[in-house]
């Protein structure tokens, strides 16, 4: 090395530690090589690893590689973590596989080193990895302890003050009412990055509470502008870690931040700003995804006695591509939404091609092409190409279509000559439409095509092509990865669905909108969700002998993970629980946590009892009150106080033999809403039922939308008329600061809720509906805002037309009710008892008989003029009919609403 080599290299000493790296590092590739590729190493795959050997050596990082190679290896041996099979572009490099860093083999896939690392310049290896959450913490603590808890820190974070919460912060300081100050911070429009200078251009009501308003309101906006921008908090990044050969206080200064275990070790200067100072950030990133692929295996090892490697799934099975043909893939990793498995259905993906290039797709901007790229694949539209002999090779797995940047990668290289490093070049300019470069390398690429002899208009054509996909492209590697992840999920809930659905109910427990979902899902794949029962549950969701999913312990409020282990750990060794009293006597748990288990049903087991019976006060020995819960919580401390003192009888029998069980009295047991109510507030949402199940009709004939439909986007709903059965919950009426009346509720139905807030004509209209729990039908419509940006996925809102209650909806619209029945079961005391409930139930509805004789393959309608009834009422009177099958169904029919 000249002495202008070895200060670009760091000194003498750097240099020499780097040679030793990389002679280890070489040793460890080609050790991973045989097996990843076998003992026989082809020349093309030798010389592909030893130039990137050589260019990590040459940029002095063959370090990074064995650090990461270290804790990602031994996170999988050692600490029992999923680790993700890569992310981003360090699934293009081959030493990345063969190290074990990456699960993505590069040369099958066609991934590009240079896509990760130039060789033609020096810039910083980015390599992030996907730890399963729970196993993030791990890794990161074995980082700390195997190098030293001064050399490892986690990257600082600033939140800024936003422009809402600006507005919250200084109402709260200068005393304006709440509702005010929540009704001007929801002014400001939900688009990230606004800013108050073009709230108040884009929402006229908050400029005019700047222009208009009482003092206190105008105080308050102008100290919002003031602040906004400026630093809230402080708090540590999701992600980022640095790694120092040092003590890290003599490159970057430190500062202590609070984490969930204690004090943790962050940086003073942002991401952005640590590489400038010499240090390399890590991403040691928590995936949920990979939690639930790990759970689904514990899971299915339990259930069916099978252990599953997620690395060893097969990449060509039927099963899974049949799955996402169907657009089943609710539940799997970035193939749920709604517009993606419809994709899925129209595309029929075959291969595991197909689900890169869809999540490389998906994606604002090249979704434009995915109708295109479904027709190619099906045939039904040519596929061109300028140079069929060049272009065919890299773009005939995407059908013609220019989907990953590394395709432009390539493209360059075979029709101008680009070296590798110029091809990166032109990714990044494209990428970051740095437009002077682009067009350097514009006549480079014309000057490369005409020495090859290629027709320039075409290649012209070739290149304006490109910059108007530069935007779109994507990168293949993250794409790859992801997409493996993707099939990963897929293939569990193919094979194992049971399994599968429990673990993606448990890491999604916060979520009550999402909890909801799945269990419909669950429910539509014939897979039934059972509340909690403290002989079956166990820690989480998880599948019974049955096959069915049964609801954990642990997510029973006020029950938790510590008292679900104890009740485990006493079940798992001394059996079952016999009675609410063996129960009692024999698990360490508190009155909370009693009352939260029977709220939720996991005592209806003991089919002697209904929940109710628990919750009865009864009278204590002082003539005081006391519920049954709490004296079964008194004899139970009793016997244990008693084992405790270790008292024993003359003849050494237990004391426990002496005491007799409390009477625990008969009483009405609760209706059905007060159980789903109970279960609810246990629980956290509804799990035997919903209050909305009893309204099936009314939903069956009026109902076209669902709460959930919306979550995605209101864009598909704009100017529909919705109609929605629910229910109102969390209502209020309220009042502004200049005396005028509004009022806000949570509408709910089984899939979702949505807050909406009643102003003006529409709190005039709707105040009276403004109850809890009061089950109504409500019609709505998705409009623009009227003001804003009209093209912003915030310009429109969801508006309120008409809201009725659904006790009188059938009344009101049903027109008339078919009785479907056989002619074997009409006689006279068939016709006598449905004219006498006909009579019970006057109302406006006409009734008439589908009569079928299928003897004869004879159906005739006889239609009852003289009786017209109420369709509630009258349901309710030929109920016994229809349970007996007198009555085979019934068919009503609406008028016009």
């Amino acid at each position: 090395y000249s002495e202008k080599d070895i200060i670009k290299k760091g000194g003498y000493e750097k240099i020499v530690r780097t040679k030793f790296d990389h002679e280890y590092l070489k040793h460890l590739t080609y050790i991973g090589a045989k097996k990843r590729y076998g003992e026989e190493i082809s020349k093309d795959l030798q010389e592909r690893i030893d130039f990137e050997l050589s260019t990590i050596e040459n940029m002095g990082f063959p370090g990074y590689f064995l650090i990461v190679q270290d804790f990602i290896n031994y996170s999988q041996e050692h600490l029992d973590v999923i680790v993700g099979p890569g992310r981003g572009s360090a699934a293009g490099s081959v030493v990345a596989y063969c190290l074990g860093i990456t699960a993505i083999d590069p040369i099958k896939y066609g991934l590009l080193f240079e896509r990760f690392l130039n060789p033609d310049r020096i810039s910083l290896p980015d390599i992030d990895v996907d730890f399963d959450d729970e196993g993030r913490a791990r890794v990161l603590e074995y980082v700390q302890e195997k190098y030293g808890s001064s050399h490892v820190a986690q990257i600082i974070t600033f939140g800024a003050m936003a422009a809402k919460s600006a507005i919250r912060d200084v109402a709260r300081v200068l005393e304006l009412p709440l509702p005010e100050s929540d009704r001007l911070a929801k002014l400001v429009p939900e688009k990230p990055g606004t800013t108050l200078e073009q709230a108040y251009k884009e929402v006229p009501e908050l400029n005019d509470a700047l222009e208009n308003g009482s003092e206190l309101v105008k105080k308050t906006l102008k100290f919002a502008k003031e602040l906004e921008g400026s630093i809230r908090n402080i708090g540590t990044h999701a992600c980022g870690v640095i790694i120092g050969p040092d003590e890290l206080s003599k490159y970057i200064p430190l500062a202590s931040a609070t984490a969930k275990d204690g004090q943790s070790i962050i940086t003073q200067f942002e991401g952005k700003f640590v590489e400038d100072v010499g240090m390399i950030k890590m991403d040691f990133l928590g995936l949920k995804t990979l939690s639930i692929i790990k759970d689904t295996c514990v899971n299915i090892q339990k259930s069916h006695q099978k252990h599953i490697n997620p690395r060893e799934i097969p990449l060509d099975d039927k099963a899974t591509y049949e799955l996402f043909q169907r657009g089943d893939s609710i539940g799997t990793f970035q193939f749920e939404s709604d517009g993606m498995r419809q994709h899925m259905q129209n595309l029929k993906p075959d291969r595991f091609e197909d689900l890169i290039a869809m999540n490389a797709l998906y994606r604002p901007g090249p979704m434009q092409y995915i109708p295109n790229y479904i027709a190619r694949k099906h045939k039904t539209e040519k596929i061109d190409y300028e140079f069929p002999e060049i272009m065919e090779k890299y773009l005939g797995e995407t059908y013609g279509i220019t989907v990953y940047q590394e395709q432009v990668m390539q493209l360059s290289q075979a029709i101008a000559g680009f070296t590798k490093g110029e091809a990166d070049k032109l990714r990044k300019a494209m990428g970051k439409k740095q437009k002077a470069v682009m067009n350097d390398l514009k006549e480079k690429f014309m000057k490369g095509s005409k020495e090859k002899g290629l027709d320039l208009d075409l290649v012209d054509k070739i290149w304006h092509d490109w910059e108007k996909f530069a935007e779109y492209a994507f990168n293949k590697s993250h794409s790859t990865c992801y997409a493996y992840i993707a099939y990963q999920t897929a293939w569990l809930k193919a094979h194992y669905p049971a399994d599968f659905m429990a673990s993606v109910l448990t890491h999604n427990l916060s979520d009550i909108k999402k909890i909801t979902y799945y269990i419909e899902e669950a429910q539509k794949q014939k897979i039934s969700v059972l509340g909690p029962d403290i002989n079956e549950s166990e820690i989480n969701f998880a599948v019974n002998k049955k096959g069915e999913i049964r609801f954990g312990l642990a997510a029973i409020k006020s029950v938790g993970v510590n008292a679900a282990q104890e009740i485990l750990r006493e079940r798992d060794e001394n059996g079952p629980f016999l009675t609410p009293f063996d129960f009692i006597k024999r698990a360490n748990v508190n009155k909370r946590c009693v009352e939260a288990l029977i709220s939720a049903g996991a005592f209806d087991c003991f089919t002697d009892y209904h929940r109710a019976q628990y919750f009865q006060l009864v009278k204590t020995t002082n003539n005081g009150d006391e519920s049954i819960i709490e004296r079964l919580i008194r004899y139970g401390n009793k016997i244990k106080n008693n084992e405790n003192s270790t008292q024993v009888s003359l003849f050494g029998d237990s004391t426990e033999d002496n005491y007799t069980d409390p009477e625990i009295p008969k009483c009405e047991e609760w209706t059905k809403n007060q159980i789903l109510k109970q279960e609810k507030e246990s629980i956290g949402f509804y799990i035997s039922g919903h209050p909305l199940d009893k309204f099936s009709l009314e939903k069956k004939l009026f109902e076209n939308a669902k709460l959930s439909e919306l979550s995605e986007s209101l864009i598909p709903f704009e100017n529909k008329i919705l109609y929605f059965v629910g229910m109102i919950i969390n209502s209020q009426e309220k009042m502004t600061k200049t005396g005028k009346n509004y009022g806000s509720f949570v509408f709910e139905d089984e899939t979702s809720n949505r807050e909406i807030t009643l102003f003006s004509k529409d709190y005039i209209n709707f105040h009276k509906y403004l109850i809890d729990g009061l089950f109504v039908l409500l019609k709505a419509t998705v409009k623009k805002k009227g003001w804003g940006d009209e093209n912003s996925k915030d310009s429109l809102e969801f508006k309120v037309l008409q809201i009725e209650e659904l006790d009188e909806i059938l009344d009101k619209y049903a027109k008339s009710i078919k009785l479907v029945m056989p002619i074997e079961n009409l006689n006279n005391e068939f016709v006598e008892k449905v004219v006498k409930a006909a009579k019970k139930s006057k109302g406006n509805c006409l009734v008439s008989f589908f009569i079928i004789d299928s003897e004869n393959d004879v159906e005739v309608t006889l239609k009852a003029r003289k009786h017209m009834v109420s369709i509630p009422k009258f349901l309710e009177e030929i109920k016994p009919f229809i349970e007996n099958r007198t009555i085979y169904s019934y068919e009503v029919e609406k008028s016009t609403m």
